[in-house]
């Protein structure tokens, strides 16, 4: 049976999560500002619904990615405040996360806005 109490609790630690990383995260406000621009130029260039489907999917791995990166740094200045070369190791693997992840969504922003942008100027 399931703990409804629990259950519901469990959505308030995520969004209370979601939330801390929003107002203390300047990188993951930029990624859902992206990300808001690109679901409205979707919207704009009438994207069919497997891009957009593909659009989505970057667009949660970007945040995903960044949430996981602000947990990794958060752990890593639990853990010490002295500068430790295993704590910037972390840092910048979980950052390089991130860097890949947008790259990917850049390329896939490309492949699916440039012919609908080539098809606006022809």
């Amino acid at each position: 049976m399931i703990d409804f109490y629990r259950f519901i609790q469990s959505f308030r630690h995520a969004f209370a999560g979601l939330f801390y990383a929003l107002r203390h995260n300047q990188n993951l406000r930029i990624h859902f500002g992206v990300a808001i621009a690109v679901v409205v130029a979707s919207i704009a260039f009438r994207v069919n619904a497997f891009e957009m489907g593909i659009l989505g999917v970057m667009i949660l791995l970007v945040i995903s990615a960044e949430m996981v990166n602000t947990s990794i740094e958060q752990m890593a200045d639990l853990i010490t405040k002295e500068h430790r070369e295993e704590a910037k190791i972390a840092k910048d693997v979980a950052a390089g996360m991130v860097l890949i992840s947008a790259l990917g969504s850049i390329i896939v922003g490309i492949l699916i806005f440039v012919p609908h942008l080539l098809k606006l100027f022809q």
